[in-house]
């Protein structure tokens, strides 16, 4: 929860626990994560890295000219065998390479590859579609997901073999956790040769601050409303609570089940087995072998040999090209404001992101809504679709761990006059917890991953006084104010008990507030939500139990509910929020201030980053300069240093 002058008590809706699982990325070493969405660009995954983080993400200028970029040279591996032909049976190769996520944020400084999850799984729907596919090869190099992603695409692999017709094959260097998880699916799995194989299981490690901020001389001043609501603990303690401590721990339990079944049944072991070589660790590519853990030591052209068997294969891209690689003029024109952006004309579904921190006011836009989830703006976009008629229903994709009560009730308020005219579907991400699950709570239908994040239904706010560390270095302040509380929001001095006892009754009537919508929204009473609520986080297994979300699937399984409620064809196509960004989205959202001076450190940080960190140590820097971003724009919230589930 955050406290500013405006809204006097704001939601936290992000929580420590529900960050924790986004570290549950694949790569080594594992770095510090915060709860903002990593700010890293897309380009097709063949795209080389380098000219991809080059370009950003563009909109449909970046894919153009990804295209271009993307012929092979003289000196490249060929992208399809001598004798491919599309009209015979065939196989096809796709690299993975780089974050898995939702939307990648608009960028000019690039920051390298995200794959976008819905296009990975549309994708894949495409390619089963084509009845000369007769199996695919997937190759990961340096993927990054949380465990819940996993789930999704996991089960994605699986409709795609489509019980046995086609075959799914995987390869990769050095597998880690939840991507080994995911490869589990594969009918083969290879490993590169001197490779290894790394599962050591997840792992919560909450990084507590409060030792250091004493001897700065700083003093964290915070509040909450819920045992449980335990997103300030690494400033105001020196080691986590116990309600902390059970709340990892059963996020912990969640991953590693998930793991070990996975583990269990792709490799056909005993669930005992799976947990053996989970204890075991770290395996070289022989040993691996000889556990049992993979089919074959080989490299990826070797791999592709024996799978292929001879026959014809070619390799694709994560995305199509656009007009089979020529250059879009249509694209162009809207890119430039000369023509609309297309709609679905006729009866359709909007899918709908909700990405990023909550936050008052319009934020950066239609551009912004790539990473942030401004109270204004969604709500604006929820109500247009809402007075649409050609809109059948909303699907409304989360992933976020809260912010701004104000913007959150804002949203949920949107939401509910939508509801009176059309289903609302909720499709819950890696995390939607506080604020994410406030603005979900009210939907018609709720999905989540077993993995997913949720709940945290609860309030924590407050500041940090720096006054004794800078009386340390000789800098004195003296407040000149009118009014008995003229400096309360000072970051100068600690609350009064005054000011405390008056900032906990105001968090106290919000949580209330919070109670009767997810009461409303859930067919329970306040008080029957209040036990399963005071900030806990749930896995999306254990909240199915308790009533917070209805099914157990991802975005494929939300959205042919919606479907099936509204009776819209799996072949008429979506309506995306928000849309590809244009230019004038581009000027709306350019900011002189914070965002130009973020983009800035980026620029100078990520280059000299890259070969160290990889892609998802970048992805770590992002976010943390993203939430630097926000302390500058709102100078009372306080930056959290979150706990690493690590691989």
């Amino acid at each position: 929860m955050r406290v500013t002058r405006a809204t006097t008590v704001l939601l936290s809706l992000a929580t420590l626990c529900a960050t924790a699982c986004r570290g549950d990325r694949d790569h080594t070493p594992p770095p510090p994560e915060t709860a903002a969405k990593p700010d890293v660009a897309s380009a097709p995954a063949a795209t080389p890295p380098a000219a991809a983080g080059a370009l950003g993400n563009l909109g449909p200028l970046s894919s153009m000219l990804a295209d271009k970029l993307d012929a092979p040279g003289p000196y490249d591996p060929p992208r399809q065998s001598k004798d491919f032909d599309a009209g015979k049976p065939h196989w096809l190769t796709l690299d993975l390479g780089g974050e898995i996520g939702e939307l990648a944020p608009m960028s000019l400084f690039g920051g390298g590859a995200l794959i976008e999850l819905h296009a990975l799984l549309q994708r894949l729907d495409r390619l089963a579609a084509d009845a000369n596919v007769q199996g695919l090869l997937v190759r990961f190099t340096d993927v990054g997901l949380d465990m819940a992603t996993a789930e999704e695409v996991r089960g994605a692999f699986h409709k795609f073999k489509d019980g046995g017709r086609r075959k799914l094959v995987c390869h990769a260097d050095t597998p880690t956790n939840a991507v080994y998880y995911l490869m589990t699916a594969c009918d083969s799995v290879g490993v590169q040769p001197v490779g290894e194989v790394m599962i050591p299981g997840p792992m919560a490690m909450p990084l507590h601050l409060r030792g250091l901020l004493d001897k700065l001389g700083v003093v964290p001043d915070f509040v909450h409303v819920g045992a449980f609501k335990g997103a300030a603990e690494p400033l105001t303690r020196t080691e986590p609570s116990k309600e902390m401590r059970e709340t990892l721990t059963a996020v912990v339990d969640q991953a590693y089940l998930t793991m070990q079944t996975g583990i269990a049944a792709g490799r056909n072991m005993t669930p005992e087995t799976a947990a053996q070589r989970i204890d075991e660790a770290l395996f070289t590519s022989e040993g691996a072998l000889a556990a049992g853990l993979v089919d074959s030591v080989a490299t990826y052209e070797d791999f592709r040999t024996q799978h292929t068997s001879g026959a014809p294969w070619k390799q694709v891209k994560l995305k199509d090209s656009a007009r089979g690689g020529g250059f879009d003029m249509e694209k162009l024109q809207a890119f430039l404001g000369l023509v609309p952006p297309k709609r679905p004309t006729e009866p359709h579904i909007a899918l709908v992101y909700a990405l990023g921190s909550i936050i008052d006011g319009r934020g950066q836009g239609t551009l912004g809504a790539r990473q942030q989830i401004a109270g204004r703006t969604l709500a604006a976009a929820i109500d247009n679709l809402t007075d649409d008629a050609n809109v059948a229903a909303i699907l409304l994709r989360v992933d976020s761990g809260g912010g701004s009560a104000m913007a959150s009730e804002q949203i949920w308020r949107a939401l509910q006059r939508a509801k009176e005219k059309k289903p609302i579907i909720v499709s819950m991400g890696g995390v939607a917890a506080s604020g994410g699950y406030y603005i979900s709570c009210g939907a018609t239908k709720i999905f989540a991953l077993a993995n997913t994040l949720t709940g945290s239904i609860g309030v924590v706010g407050g500041k940090i006084a720096v006054e004794g560390m800078l009386e340390k270095v000789g800098i004195r302040t003296f407040p000149i104010g009118k009014g008995k509380r003229a400096a309360m929001w000072s970051g100068m001095t600690p609350w009064t008990e005054g000011e405390r006892a008056s900032v906990l009754a105001t968090m106290e009537e919000i949580y209330q507030v919070f109670l009767g919508r997810v009461a409303s929204g859930r067919g329970k009473s306040p008080e029957e939500i209040h036990t399963i609520a005071q900030g806990r986080v749930w896995t999306g297994a254990a909240a199915k139990e308790r009533g917070l979300v209805d099914e157990l699937g991802g975005l494929t399984e939300a959205l042919a509910e919606a479907r099936k409620l509204t009776g819209v064809s799996a072949e008429v196509p979506l309506e995306v929020y928000p849309p590809e960004p244009t230019i004038k989205d581009i000027i709306e959202g350019f900011d002189t201030g914070p965002s130009l001076i973020r983009a800035a450190a980026e620029q100078q940080l990520v280059p000299g980053l890259g070969a160290a960190l990889g892609p998802a140590g970048l992805a770590a820097v992002h976010r943390v300069l993203a939430q630097l971003d926000g302390l500058r724009e709102q100078p009372i919230q306080t930056a959290l240093i979150w706990p690493v589930l690590t691989r």
